[in-house]
């Protein structure tokens, strides 16, 4: 089983928790807990890779809700009993090309 399928099976199992960054920001930027839940599922993908983080292994994660609405999320390896959400926003289309690389 691959990084992403080990944190969508965490998620699926409601093992996971929210930073309080993350809260705030979801807050914020009005994302929704079931839109996190559909964008880990939908046409998700890890498009960057941070093994070396001082905070402990993350990744950053491409998904789209049902409605198509892209999302960035950074969770922790599945290596911890709940991963952890670091941060989750909506994608910049003047920083990121096809939400995938960093221009």
């Amino acid at each position: 089983m691959g990084l992403l399928d080990e944190i969508r099976d965490k998620i699926r199992q409601r093992q996971y928790e929210f930073s309080k960054h993350a809260v705030d920001r979801s807050i914020i930027r009005d994302i929704r807990v079931a839109e996190f839940e559909e964008a880990i599922e939908n046409r998700s993908e890890v498009i960057e890779d941070y093994p070396n983080d001082k905070y402990g292994p993350s990744c950053l994660i491409l998904g789209f809700t049902k409605k198509g609405r892209p999302l960035h999320m950074q969770c922790s390896y599945p290596s911890r009993p709940l991963v952890k959400v670091v941060t989750l926003y909506d994608p910049n289309p003047d920083e990121w090309l096809d939400f995938r690389i960093r221009k």
